[in-house]
């Protein structure tokens, strides 16, 4: 193959994928109305399992519970989010909810309600010490939320350490 056929294809096959990846996103979006998807909201609570390992309740229903709560605390910041910043995740969101952009941004195979703590913990591992800025970026953004919305319940500040806010 000649290197000018070979740039062609390179440039044809990445605008179809480019072309293909936004249409899945906006098929699927990762935000409903300002409001996390379903997909979105499993996303989460997957995430929350791996990212919280230690700090969740022992029993199964109480841990599902604190993860569901978290879910609605992500939801209630989303609300709350400038309308850029909503598009920007809900872009995300959608294309880590999709099997082609969970495998290419996260490395992930199985859906995140498939996968368990171990795959999602070398998933997240993979993106936050990417050599990929973007993926470094997707990794920064979902721990924050994830460890801010968990955090923001004063029921895991004991488990955490933290003795709650200084009276002033």
């Amino acid at each position: 193959m000649q290197r000018r056929s070979l740039l062609k294809l390179g440039l044809v096959s990445g605008a179809v994928l480019a072309l293909a990846g936004g249409a899945a996103v906006l098929l699927q979006p990762g935000l409903e109305q300002g409001r996390l998807s379903a997909s979105a909201r499993v996303l989460f609570a997957s995430l929350g399992r791996a990212i919280l390992q230690g700090t969740l309740p022992a029993d199964a229903q109480a841990r599902s519970r604190a993860l569901e709560a978290m879910v609605e605390r992500i939801d209630t910041l989303v609300v709350n989010l400038p309308v850029p910043v909503q598009a920007e995740l809900s872009q995300l969101l959608g294309l880590l909810c999709t099997a082609p952009g969970r495998l290419g941004l996260a490395g992930l195979g199985p859906d995140w309600a498939d996968a368990t703590e171990t795959q999602v913990r070398a998933a997240l591992e993979s993106m936050r010490f990417s050599s990929l800025a973007l993926r470094q970026q997707a990794y920064q953004a979902l721990h924050e939320i994830v460890g801010g919305a968990y955090l923001s319940d004063e029921s895991a500040w004991a488990v955490v350490g933290y003795p709650g806010p200084l009276a002033l």
